[in-house]
């Protein structure tokens, strides 16, 4: 039988981990601590909200030091890792964004969390099964989920209001959010609709909740990709709705600048806008005004199929001592507990990766206060499991998503649909393309 290891309080896991007889005895520090050096990438609210749980568990047990150390945002880190990895220098674990994973893959210089889940039959069926579902690739896991997240979209009651809208009703299609957006500026002087990020992700979300693939070969899943899967109305429809929105000076242009367009909705400037769930705290704590959390818009012409993870994993080091191997496992099942993943949710917006999690008490305290923290967990939970949202792999996304980026902008500064978006097809077949050659593939 598995052990239901996702079922146990944090405080026997604590011991489990620290291998100790009694919560007295695990209080002192003793000099036989094994250190485990974790990267991540967590800056804010989300930096507070981690430093604590980790000082909690290297308070409630004294086997392991867990010593935590900001490595800049993901796009710094990973690089940072290559560059040591398989070396003394190298941490012993490491938080990289979810489109890392092939990159982290094809490294070799990972040992695969399977090994531990092999080796004690851990359960991981009690996690989030449309997180899983990401993070298992060819029937293993490689990496622990940890900071997961989705976009959602964000809305400025006071201003539905003003303009004669429904403050809670949400509009949940592309044609929605456009007809919405005019009401809205024909109530205010200076107000514009709807903003969207030029960002990659965003792009591929609003493509998944189509139920559109990034790229071919299942988005990646069933062998590596050869070619995109986008060249199509479902992927063409974004940029035709920006550039509706665009053309009828509706939209808010921020082009790839995130904290702009944050501040630029705080102080009222614009209505609406896309951003990933892990905000949320950020966002309605810090607003003047009532703020409204939404599903992911999608064309009137599709249904709703949901969205895709994003976030980050815990990956472990290869090469590295058994003991320190054992110690970072440990920490990982922590991480996991209901009661540190309610902290995590509660604290940062961010998914429980344990749905457990959304039973204690301090996730429904704070859903009292602040029910747009779950809009994220049911948009999560209403999401038709596919190939289209389990997300795309391939070691070459992060170059797809400036292109991506790139091609935006230009419709946000009077490009034409049918020049920029063929020519972003191009770009990312070539990108696919260069990859493969130089894996020999």
């Amino acid at each position: 039988m598995k052990k239901k290891l996702l079922s146990l309080s944090m405080a026997s896991l604590l011991l489990i981990a620290a291998g100790c007889s009694s919560s007295n005895e695990a209080a002192t520090k003793t000099k036989e601590q094994t250190v485990v050096t974790f990267w991540h990438s967590m800056n804010g609210v989300p930096q507070e909200t981690l430093n604590s749980i980790v000082e909690e568990y290297n308070n409630v047990q004294d086997k392991v030091q867990v010593n935590a150390e900001f490595q800049g945002n993901y796009e710094e880190s990973l690089p940072k890792f290559h560059s040591v990895a398989g070396t003394k220098d190298a941490p012993t674990m490491i938080q990289v964004q979810e489109i890392g994973t092939m990159s982290m893959i094809n490294s070799g210089k990972v040992e695969p969390i399977q090994k531990f889940i092999d080796a004690e039959n851990y359960d991981m069926s009690g996690l989030e099964k449309n997180i899983i579902n990401y993070y298992k690739v060819d029937g293993q896991f490689y990496s622990m989920p940890f900071n997961s997240s989705t976009p959602v979209m964000y809305y400025n009651k006071d201003a539905f209001k003003k303009a004669g809208l429904d403050p809670e009703k949400a509009p949940q299609t592309f044609e929605e959010v456009e007809a919405a957006s005019k009401k809205i500026v024909a109530s205010n002087d200076h107000m514009k609709g709807f903003a969207l990020q030029a960002y990659g992700w965003l792009f591929e979300e609003l493509l998944a909740n189509q139920g559109g693939l990034l790229m071919n070969n299942d988005n990646g899943r069933s062998k590596t990709p050869t070619a995109v899967a986008f060249d199509n109305e479902k992927g063409k429809s974004i940029f035709e709705w920006a550039k509706r929105m665009n053309d009828d000076g509706t939209f808010a242009n921020y082009g790839t600048n995130s904290d702009n367009m944050v501040s630029g909705f705080l102080a009222g400037d614009v209505a609406m806008f896309l951003q990933s769930s892990a905000s949320s705290r950020d966002v309605i704590d810090n607003a003047p005004f009532k703020v409204g959390v939404a599903f992911l818009p999608h064309p009137e012409s599709q249904e709703r199929q949901g969205v895709a993870i994003g976030g980050a994993s815990l990956w472990m080091s290869g090469g590295k001592d058994e003991e320190e191997q054992k110690a970072a496992w440990a920490f990982m099942k922590y991480l996991q507990t209901p009661e540190v993943q309610a902290k995590w949710h509660v604290g940062t917006g961010y998914f429980a990766i344990n749905p457990a999690a959304y039973d204690q008490q301090v996730v429904k305290d704070a859903y009292k206060k602040m029910p747009q923290l779950q809009v994220s967990v049911q948009q999560l939970q209403a999401t038709k499991p596919s190939y289209a949202t389990q997300g795309a792999l391939m070691d070459m996304i992060p170059q797809e998503r400036k292109i991506m980026e790139t091609a935006l902008e230009t419709i946000y500064n009077g490009g034409g649909v049918d020049e920029t978006f063929d020519n972003a097809v191009k770009q990312v077949n070539a990108a696919i393309e260069q990859s493969n050659a130089a894996r020999g593939k």
